[in-house]
């Protein structure tokens, strides 16, 4: 694939034009007799681990309305962010393609560069722009007629203006929190404003002035982003509640802040039902990856990782088109899959030789049979905080995850029997081990996966590594637990 940033721009109209002269996205609005296609709302949440809501059996946050919301949808069980951390699992989305396609690894740490003294590895290069040759989401529902709209963090471009930014990848309105007077990842203004306040207010201007047409808003907020600076009306509620609990190590900050973006959640869903808009617009929720390693039990790990901690997240998914509410799906999804489900939700098809490496669970939506899946797969060739270089897929009830430190390990869980990966089955299931590992190696060349530049010549194993949370094994895997590997059977 071509990454140039030569003529991204010529090269992405061309497409575009290409795309529609071929009737892969013919206007919906204007085909006789087509119904209207639904408002899309797409809320995607930073560091939201997969059991840090209500709806997901936490005791102690409260999130009535998520609660219901997952009431008149489809909770899905076993859903999964396409990366360990937030730039490349949003690139995923934007793109509907696995990591290797994009070539977005990673989120840039300047603290670690690729060859620090405790880097065995000279980590592949990571890119930090999403190529504008690919046609993101959001450039595929404009060009079906949605009115588009970006609020938060981008994460996939630096800048405010130009090709590389939201305005320049098919959001037709775009919001920063700079923008809004706030400065990096901070969670106030100079007023006293709060951010997920400001965004939600934001979101609410822009429904209400495309009334007339179907809109898609991506709404990527700070939290729940560490450190937290959460509302002191609801900090102190939760230090009273933790204090009363026998369970001492729950964040009130963390749950506080959880509780903020659950507010803003009612808020929009209050404009939708005001406007009788509630069952015409689909509403997503979900998160870039999983949370620290502090939340994520009784998972293994947790941000940063491909243990399942690092990559499970809550997804609910409600409103237009989901039948039988209130189900749980465990059907295994991920971020690639949000591409092709909301192309099918909004009657659009991909363009001709588009490579979408996600399917569509739109059929799960309406209550018909789930989609087979036979694989699923994630890469991670770099090094970020403590993380190290590996690559992972599923299949069927079994994961396998290579790391190319030391050797090369391979481990080997069974999630339906062992979900939080204490058992190491490599040994002993050497044939599938096998399968399995072939078949991770056949997916990265196919997909020209960058690997690992080689042995970084400044390595000293004597060198410190970084504590606390990112680690994704290589002798660094689990450390909420502080194991170095999963027990071999």
């Amino acid at each position: 694939m071509n990454r140039s940033p030569s003529f991204p721009a010529f090269a992405r109209m061309v497409g575009l034009a290409a795309w529609i002269a071929t009737g892969a996205l013919l206007p919906i609005l204007q085909v006789q007799g087509a119904e209207r296609p639904p408002n899309i709302v797409l809320i995607l949440m930073d560091d939201m681990g997969w059991r840090d809501v209500g709806f997901m059996g936490n005791p102690f946050v409260e999130t009535p309305h998520l609660d219901a919301l997952a009431k008149r949808g489809v909770k899905f069980t076993q859903a999964y962010a396409s990366a360990p951390n937030c730039a490349p699992t949003r690139a995923c989305l934007m793109s509907g393609q696995y990591t290797p396609r994009h070539g977005i690894y990673t989120v840039v740490d300047p603290r670690q560069p690729p060859g620090s003294a405790w880097h065995s590895l000279l980590a592949a290069e990571s890119q930090s722009e999403l190529d504008t040759n690919i046609v993101t989401i959001a450039e595929a529902l404009q060009s079906g007629g949605y009115a588009t709209a970006f609020f938060g963090m981008w994460n996939l471009g630096r800048g405010r203006q130009g090709p590389v930014t939201p305005g320049g990848q098919g959001f037709q309105r775009v919001i920063f929190p700079e923008n809004l007077g706030f400065g990096k990842d901070e969670y106030w203004d100079s007023e006293g404003n709060y951010l997920s306040d400001r965004l939600t207010d934001e979101v609410l201007r822009f429904m209400d002035s495309k009334l007339e047409s179907p809109f898609f808003v991506y709404l990527a907020d700070h939290a729940v982003h560490a450190p937290f600076n959460p509302k002191p009306e609801l900090l102190r509620k939760y230090e009273r509640k933790a204090a009363s609990m026998e369970d001492r190590g729950n964040d009130a900050a963390y749950a506080a802040t959880i509780q903020a973006v659950d507010e803003n959640v009612g808020r929009i869903v209050a404009w939708l039902k005001k406007k009788d808009l509630t069952e015409e617009t689909l509403i997503i929720f979900t998160s870039d990856n999983g949370g620290t390693e502090r939340y994520t039990a009784p998972l293994r790990g947790g941000k940063g990782e491909l243990y399942e901690g690092g990559i499970r997240v809550p997804l609910i998914v409600a409103g237009a088109g989901v039948k039988e509410t209130g189900r749980e799906s465990e059907m295994p999804v991920t971020s690639v899959d949000l591409y092709p489900t909301l192309l099918e939700r909004a009657g659009l098809s991909p363009a001709n030789g588009q490579v979408l490496d996600g399917i569509s669970f739109a059929p799960v939506l309406r209550g018909e049979t789930i989609p087979k899946r036979d694989r699923m797969f994630w890469h991670f060739p770099c090094y970020v905080g403590r993380a190290t270089p590996c690559s992972a897929m599923r299949e069927g009830e079994f994961k396998l995850i290579e790391f190319f430190e030391g050797g090369g390990r391979v481990e080997l869980y069974n999630l339906r029997e062992n979900p939080d990966e204490e058992q190491n089955l490599a040994k002993r299931m050497p044939e599938r081990t096998e399968e399995m590992l072939n078949s991770l190696r056949e997916w990265q060349q196919s997909t020209g996966a960058a690997l690992p530049r080689g042995a970084n010549p400044d390595y000293d194993p004597k060198a410190e590594r970084p504590r606390g949370g990112g680690g994704v094994g290589g002798g660094q895997g689990g450390g909420r637990r502080g194991r170095r590997e999963g027990q071999e059977n």
